[in-house]
């Protein structure tokens, strides 16, 4: 999933003992306690007033869950829509509309829908509706960025994004109106991990086709999550009211919560210190230290599974050149950056894959460990090679943000300092950037890529040929064979030996350039109950959240 200022996804199937798995995954399914929102520990006193203002880092590019990519516009869906499953605040996964579920074979899940499921119109919440928005994620004409990156967990999800098969064919039928079955083409022991991501979760098929593209605006969004859209005043404010037909609407505190689309990270804090945001989307670099002793009972810092990094587009004509690509990676100073520049607990990173992703073992270039002397002359050398001569310009395109200038500004006195290159820096609204990495219209991208589920294969989609995730326009078919193999191995062992291999041969084309692996800071109001460091998504729900007498 794209991350914003400061984003979701993967393709890669994986395998393991089906039987084990099934059965585990069952049990932990039909424990109704794990539903509960709003854990309130005993003697806690809520405030009467039972409302929330965070900053969501960037305006939303959609309210549609079938093709909302963002981090922002996924932590709004999240509160609107909810899947067959859902993410707790403690980053467990937890019975979403479907209150159990089962594997029927390898290859077949039957998901058993609540009865009280309602849409936020009091229409009962069917399996039809699943197979509807399931159907529409993967239909050419809806040209969901997630369409073949989620379609391919899909029986016949890649040849109807292809246009080869019928939408119909599609396995994901509905058994009756509270029974849905999924099948895959391959064992994919992750899927109740994958249907918490929205881009699953059921449409109101009615309300869509009555309102036409204004469907996702107030007072036309019908929606099935614990909160319905009130306001949305585009670049300004993005009201949430609480559903009372939501389901499980009796233990949902929050009556309201507001998101801010700040991008400017010393304007975001501005907000929280005068009273105007009670949650810091990311705090300005380097201002760590400074706010975490001014704030210690409102810093929240915890690891991610994340990988901020440059997406090169391969196809220009300057960076077609993988020794082009190769120097431009070496000479980054990762440690000066991580200590210096962001000065935010953040990981030096030299690979696709992130440390404690499952799936995989953490891999790095050789280079990493050589002095910056060493690493610069080679650099120079492949420069060189390839025809390159002081003075050449980069252009470099990043959403605004002050995280990211200063990131940027680092980088290019990287390039100017070590290899005489000079860097043109273009700043943007987050949606312009996203759609100019699609479209490939750029030579250098800010990008950043947050788990959607812990396994490698979420990383793996970023490198991988064809996907819609994959905006460095680049291809290594030996990487992607080995994808292939391991989504057909049922062995754990030899499917983490394989995607690792994937992620290190894929790496040596130099596709993209991997900085650091994120650790989200932000500041917390100490009022804001529910909200836990253990979620390396960073997926919250605003149902689990609740405010505290202060």
């Amino acid at each position: 999933m794209f991350f914003a200022s400061s984003v979701s996804s993967s393709v890669l199937p994986a395998r393991r003992s089906s039987t084990l798995l099934a059965a585990c995954l069952f049990s932990a399914a039909i424990l109704p306690s794990l539903a509960s929102a709003a854990i309130i520990p005993p003697g806690t006193q809520l405030a009467a007033k039972q409302e929330l203002v965070r900053n969501n880092g960037s305006e939303v590019e959609t309210l549609d869950p079938n093709v909302a990519e963002s981090v922002p516009a996924n932590n709004v869906t999240r509160d609107l829509f909810e899947g067959l499953t859902a993410v707790r605040s403690d980053g467990e996964t937890v019975p979403g509309v479907a209150e159990k579920w089962e594997m029927k074979d390898s290859t077949t899940w039957i998901f058993h829908l609540r009865k009280n499921a309602k849409w936020s119109n009091g229409e009962t919440v069917t399996a039809g509706d699943f197979v509807f928005s399931a159907q529409r994620l993967v239909d050419p004409k809806t040209a969901s960025p997630y369409a073949n990156t989620y379609g391919m967990f899909l029986l016949n999800g890649t040849e109807i994004v292809a246009g080869k098969k019928p939408v119909a064919s599609l396995g994901v039928t509905a058994i009756d109106a509270n029974t849905l079955q999924i099948r895959t083409p391959y064992p994919v022991p992750f899927l109740p991990d994958l249907m918490t991501n929205t881009n699953f979760g059921p449409i109101n098929k009615a309300a869509m086709e009555k309102n036409g593209k204004d469907w996702t605006k107030p007072g036309k969004l019908v929606s099935n999550g614990a909160f319905m859209l009130k306001d949305w005043q585009v670049n300004n404010r993005l009201v949430l009211a609480k559903n009372p037909n939501y389901w499980n609407a009796g233990y949902v505190q929050l009556n309201q919560v507001t998101y801010l689309p700040i991008e400017d990270e010393n304007t975001d804090v501005k907000q929280y210190e005068s009273g105007g945001n009670d949650w810091v989307y990311q705090l300005p670099s380097g201002t760590f230290a400074r706010y975490k002793q001014e704030y210690p009972n409102e810093m929240r810092a915890a690891p991610m599974l994340g990988l901020r990094y440059y997406s090169f587009n391969n196809k220009d004509p300057l960076l077609k050149d993988v020794r082009v690509r190769k120097a431009l990676s070496m000479v980054i100073d990762r440690d000066i950056l991580a200590q210096r520049v962001t000065a935010d607990g953040q990981i030096p990173a030299y690979g696709v894959i992130v440390k404690g992703v499952k799936g995989a073992d953490v891999n790095a270039y050789d280079w990493a460990s050589w002095p910056m002397a060493k690493r610069v002359e080679e650099a120079k050398k492949l420069l060189a090679e390839a025809g390159v001569k002081p003075g050449t310009k980069l252009q470099f395109a990043m959403n605004t943000s002050e995280y990211h200038k200063k990131m940027a500004i680092f980088a290019a006195s990287e390039w100017k300092s070590k290899l005489g290159l000079d860097t043109d820096i273009q700043a943007m609204e987050f949606k312009v950037l996203l759609k100019k990495r699609h479209d490939g219209d750029y030579q250098i991208a800010r990008n950043g890529w947050v788990a959607d589920y812990n396994d490698a294969s979420t990383f793996l989609t970023l490198v991988q040929c064809g996907s819609e995730q994959n905006d460095n326009q680049a291809c290594n078919p030996k990487a992607d064979a080995l994808m292939r193999e391991a989504s057909n191995s049922t062995d754990p062992a030899t499917r983490l030996k394989l995607q690792t291999e994937a992620g290190k041969v894929a790496m040596e084309d130099y596709p993209m350039l991997p900085l650091l692996q994120y650790t989200l800071v932000r500041l917390v109001k100490s009022y804001v109950g529910g909200y836990s460091t253990k979620n390396p998504m960073d997926h919250y729900r605003s149902e689990d959240l609740y405010i505290i007498k202060h």
